[in-house]
């Protein structure tokens, strides 16, 4: 294995990316902020963490 091949990077990754979505998420519904930009946060979001659980369950079979 050479120098940052490491097999579990990924899953960190998606768990890093998972947790940003959550807190943004969570964040975004407790600042008053126009029904537009909520709505492409959220998205955005649900989005990356979708993400971020496909890299974290990738090798679950």
């Amino acid at each position: 294995m050479g120098r940052g091949d490491h097999p579990q990077r990924t899953p960190l990754y998606g768990a890093v990316m998972m947790i940003a979505a959550f807190v943004t998420a969570s964040l975004t519904a407790a600042v008053e902020m126009p029904i537009a930009a909520h709505g492409v946060i959220i998205v955005t979001a649900a989005l990356v963490g979708l993400a971020g659980f496909l890299m974290t369950f990738r090798d679950l079979s």
